[in-house]
């Protein structure tokens, strides 16, 4: 389904019912000895079955049923949603097979061939497909439930049980794949040598997983982990974690927040915690007072300047330089400055509002951009002239990890450093963990202030991969 598709019926909904780490390129680094992660591959809650039948609609598998092995009519993502669930086995693991051995997934006139063998179940490299004894595995019911039920309560029962599968692969075991000598880590990757005992086959499975389901988060997500609750925030290509209620409701709209799993937060390397709320006062070992906004420290040039802002003694907390040194030190505060806290000021004439920090003014374009950014602030009508005093500066953006679109545009772009990435359909928008009710809407005007982003949010196979569907 287009984005266009998916924003028009979001369009009509809406109206019937009242008045926001790229994905991983296709060029991946493959390593042998570890094709994905065993959490990965047991995540047997990774998908909804709507969560299925939507990633189906890229191909004709989105509309294909068929009798089961009970005889009930059932559409293909059901019978892929109750064999992941009858085997404990991720169903984005059973999808990559399916795309991997036959090119299903994404195939929208598949031959009765490429069904009847879905998941190269049952057909060896010296097997034919005529051969009588394959009979039972024949058709895509079969396929689908029959390779589930061999990975769980053969291979994985094997690998926990004594540690190899049926071909002597597993775990710590060195073996020789088409010359390369590999050395599997994990269940999930003995279990895949065992089914497919070739590089290239595997390759393309690492492949299609990176490109599906590796989500790569833009700098500027936040991410909470489903299982601890904890909140982090992608930056830099690190995980920062947030530590306290006061510093994330003082720097960040709890709307923006995206459910990940600890194996995808824990791919970011550990970055620098963020433990004080916005505009705390902090003072160092040598008696310096610091103003914290966002990831600076602002320190008072005086007991004067301190008072003249309107801080009170009482709300200092003494720090280590170890707390201090993550916050880049910029421009002191002296008598003079400007509004250092910032302030929301509206001229009385035009009725303009402006952000106000440091002697300088930045325009706010519309109501989504204000409530998005300065939610809880209140406006101050000031005189014309005095806003006329202070420099214009750049308008204000949408806040990083927001989603956002113009009013009549099928278009939809996440916000990651001032810029717009446009998400291209709705597979790729959903398995980021997005929602549509947390789109704003706006005019196009403010969604243009922000440069359209070179990449753009897909979960589409680019590339053709190497045949493996052969046999």
């Amino acid at each position: 389904m287009s984005m266009q598709r998916l924003v028009s019926g979001f369009l009509i909904s809406t109206m019937l019912l009242a008045p926001v780490a790229t994905f991983a390129d296709e060029d991946v680094s493959f390593n042998p000895g570890y094709l994905i992660s065993d959490a990965e591959m047991f995540d047997v809650n990774s998908m909804s079955l709507s969560d299925i039948q939507t990633f189906l609609t890229r191909g004709a598998l989105a509309s294909h049923r068929e009798r089961d092995l009970d005889g009930v009519n059932r559409s293909a993502a059901e019978m892929i949603h109750l064999a992941a669930q009858e085997y404990e086995i991720s169903p984005k693991f059973l999808l990559t097979l399916l795309q991997r051995e036959q090119s299903l997934v994404e195939d929208d006139y598949p031959s009765q061939r490429q069904l009847d063998w879905a998941m190269g179940y049952g057909v060896c490299d010296d097997c034919s497909k005529d051969d009588p004894r394959l009979k039972k595995f024949k058709g895509f019911p079969n396929q689908v439930w029959f390779a589930a039920e061999r990975i769980r309560e053969s291979y994985l029962y094997d690998l926990e049980r004594r540690g190899f599968t049926e071909t002597g692969v597993g775990p710590n075991i060195e073996m020789t794949i088409d010359g390369t000598l590999v050395t599997p880590v994990n269940f999930a990757t003995s279990s895949l040598y065992t089914y497919t005992p070739h590089l290239h086959g595997n390759e393309n499975f690492v492949k299609i997983w990176s490109k599906w389901f590796t989500r790569t988060y833009l700098s500027g997500t936040l991410l909470q982990d489903n299982n601890t609750g904890g909140i982090f925030l992608v930056q830099n290509g690190t995980r920062r974690p947030i530590t306290s209620r006061s510093a994330f409701y003082s720097r960040f709209n709890e709307a923006l927040l995206i459910p990940a799993s600890t194996t995808e937060i824990e791919k970011y390397p550990l970055g620098t915690a963020i433990s004080f709320p916005n505009y705390s006062l902090l003072r160092s070992p040598t008696g310096v007072v610091y103003l914290i906004v966002d990831d600076t420290r602002r320190g008072f040039t005086s007991q004067e300047a301190f008072r003249a802002i309107g801080f009170s003694p009482d709300e200092i907390v003494d720090v280590e330089w170890g707390d201090l040194d993550p916050y880049e030190e910029t421009e002191s505060i002296t008598t003079t400055s400007v509004y250092p806290q910032g302030a929301l000021l509206q001229d009385k004439i035009s009725g303009g509002v402006f952000y106000v920090e440091n002697g300088q003014k930045y325009p706010i374009h519309s109501r989504e951009i204000l409530q998005n950014r300065f939610g809880m602030l209140s406006i101050v009508p000031v005189e014309h002239e005095d806003l006329e005093s202070y420099k214009r500066t750049d308008a204000v953006l949408f806040a990083d990890g927001t989603l956002v679109a113009a009013e009549g545009s099928p278009d939809v772009f996440v916000i990651s450093e001032g810029k717009r990435h446009l998400i291209e359909d709705e597979i790729t928008f959903k398995l980021y963990g997005w929602s549509f009710d947390k789109v704003i809407w706006t005019n196009e005007r403010s969604v243009l202030l922000h440069p359209l982003a070179e990449e753009s949010l897909s979960t589409e196979l680019e590339s053709e991969l190497i045949d493996v569907a052969s046999y």
